[in-house]
């Protein structure tokens, strides 16, 4: 029998690249001898119905063609499912694809890395909101000013990539308070007013930012990275540091690694792989090796 393939696709993703990406990859993986059937959401919630709908009929892998978010919705679908899992990126910030293995070379290329079916198993993270909502993540949950710039790069018209980010950083640095965080990693309590929590399951977020630079997907934990109440020009100074990961030796900053971690704070959104999953409180737990990878790289 051919093999199955689904592929998840986001149409507007990079400026439509991706709907460009997705035909030619659907040609490649026919010809190849495949077996394709094609979904395509029309929103969030549309695309991550779409996923589920798609892992139900137990296809030899569900490929995300789009950026982060795409991802996350495509993660609701597979999680525990053993449904591979590929990521095509043609968004944005492609945090995911690039600690994954982003693939390069033609459609076919692509085709026969999907076809050879090479995995290796992940960690995810459940999140549980106040009101018992259950979500997963893959990359980065961000709560504080990252998250705030990431409203305000996601509310602009313009699509920069890391520029973007800079841009709405500074924008947002003029209105920005410190927020009063309570954060609980393996029951160890940090309370103090801080710019930022970033809970990560794997290293980058914002379009290749280090902000967990030591996180690994499959270690079985989650890196917490919690930035303390700083003046804005000695903010400004250590931000630029995220690029590279030396912030970790900041003064300002607090690393925690645990399996789980509970945030409270006063105010704000958490965004996790880009996408606005709710308002703390809320907990992240690490679900070891629960969802399977597909490689795309040689």
């Amino acid at each position: 029998m051919p093999p199955h393939i689904a592929l998840l696709v986001n149409p507007v993703s990079g400026r439509r690249r991706a709907a460009v990406t997705a035909v030619r990859l659907k040609q490649a993986l026919r010809d190849a001898g495949a077996r394709v059937h094609v979904y395509t959401g029309r929103s969030a919630s549309d695309s991550r119905r779409m996923a589920r709908l798609a892992a139900s009929d137990n296809p030899d892998a569900l490929v995300a063609v789009g950026g982060d978010g795409l991802v996350h919705q495509a993660l609701q679908g597979v999680v525990g499912t053993g449904v591979p899992l590929a990521v095509v990126p043609t968004g944005t910030g492609n945090d995911i694809a690039r600690a994954f293995g982003r693939p390069s070379g033609p459609a076919r290329e692509v085709a026969a890395a999907i076809l050879r079916g090479r995995t290796r198993p992940a960690d995810t993270v459940r999140m549980t909101l106040a009101d018992g909502t259950q979500r997963y993540y893959l990359s980065v949950l961000a709560c504080g000013f990252d998250a705030r710039v990431n409203e305000r790069v996601n509310d602009s018209r313009f699509r920069l990539g890391r520029a973007g980010y800079v841009v709405g950083l500074l924008a947002e640095l003029r209105s920005f308070a410190p927020v009063d965080f309570e954060i609980e990693v393996d029951g160890r309590r940090i309370a103090e007013p801080g710019m930022l929590v970033a809970v990560g399951n794997t290293s980058a977020y914002g379009g290749g930012m280090l902000v967990c630079p030591d996180a690994e997907p499959d270690d079985g934990l989650l890196d917490v990275v919690f930035v303390r109440e700083a003046p804005v020009g000695r903010f400004l100074r250590l931000f630029p540091r995220v690029f590279n990961g030396s912030h970790t030796g900041c003064d300002e900053v607090v690393v925690e690694r645990g399996r789980s971690v509970t945030i409270r704070a006063a105010a704000g959104a958490a965004y996790a792989d880009g996408e606005r999953v709710g308002e703390p409180p809320l907990v992240c737990e690490v679900v070891p090796k629960s969802v399977e990878m597909l490689e795309l790289t040689s």
